[in-house]
């Protein structure tokens, strides 16, 4: 088992988890956390992020019922990203989609060239 301090942290304390389905390997988001996040993911068993925009904790689903029930955590071979396993009890992304990974580049910037 890796020891927390050797998790490469970033300046603002913070690493990259790619959120990945656990049954379907479909990867569902990418975001943040923090030593805090981390912990309270570890405790809880469901996902806790740091939230960059909001400057806050952001525990996956609380509102929406949402949640990513945490089967494992990975580290990279240069300890700098996480991949968090979940079982997710429903849409990851705020937009309703499965997964914040719903659109290809070639759709996303022929959407911003015509705006």
């Amino acid at each position: 088992m890796i020891d927390l301090a050797e998790i490469k942290w970033d300046k603002q304390g913070l690493i990259p988890a790619i959120v990945q389905d656990a049954d379907t390997r479909q990867v569902l988001m990418v975001a943040y956390v923090n030593t805090e996040s981390l912990r309270q993911t570890l405790q809880s068993g469901e996902t806790v992020f740091w939230s960059r925009s909001r400057g806050e904790l952001w525990h996956k689903g609380a509102t929406s019922g949402n949640i990513q029930k945490v089967r494992e955590i990975f580290v990279d071979c240069d300890a700098d990203a996480l991949l968090i396993l979940v079982e997710p009890a429903g849409p990851a992304c705020h937009t309703g989609e499965t997964s914040c990974f719903y659109r290809t580049l070639t759709e996303f910037t022929a959407k911003v060239t015509h705006a």
